[in-house]
């Protein structure tokens, strides 16, 4: 079984497969009677003919090594993630290669971090580190399939 290490996630080494939503540097604007740090529009949200929606999902935790055996993509809108608890979570992605994901990395969020994808980005399903696995997640709400999956031959296994 081919290994895949997980690696920090940083928002450089994310950008070809979406957006790391932090709360990182000074805030763009103080808000509410000066109480409020603003860090504006931290990701780029893209769909096509539906709306944003955002839902909740409720994901069992995972535990390294994690086999990776399927990713899945959404071709209509980007997906974000954002948990709501202070844990840290897997975020697999891999660059598409003519329709089919090519060689998939992992990455390993610190707490306070979120992950936006990209419109048609390969990626893992939602794996938590720890529970509970409560998340809010921003996406396409609309009619139509939004959502290929692909079934690797051989699984992977990632680990830290």
């Amino acid at each position: 079984m081919k290994q895949i290490r997980t690696v920090p996630l940083t928002p450089d080494a994310f950008a070809p497969f979406g957006d790391v939503i932090e709360a990182s540097g000074d805030p763009d604007k103080i808000i509410n009677q000066g109480q409020c740090g603003r860090f504006h529009d931290r990701a780029a949200l893209d769909f096509a003919g539906g709306r944003a929606g955002i839902s909740l999902f409720n994901a069992n935790p995972r535990t390294l090594p994690y086999q990776l055996d399927m990713v899945e993509r959404h071709p209509d809108g980007s997906q974000a993630f954002v948990p709501m608890t202070h844990q840290p979570f897997l975020v697999v992605v891999a660059p598409d290669v003519d329709g089919q994901p090519g060689e998939p990395c992992a990455f390993v969020t610190r707490p306070g971090q979120a992950v936006n994808y990209h419109r048609g980005t390969w990626h893992g399903v939602l794996t938590p580190l720890h529970g509970p696995g409560l998340f809010a997640v921003v996406d396409r709400i609309g009619d139509g399939p939004n959502l290929e999956e692909y079934w690797f031959d051989s699984p992977y296994q990632v680990v830290s």
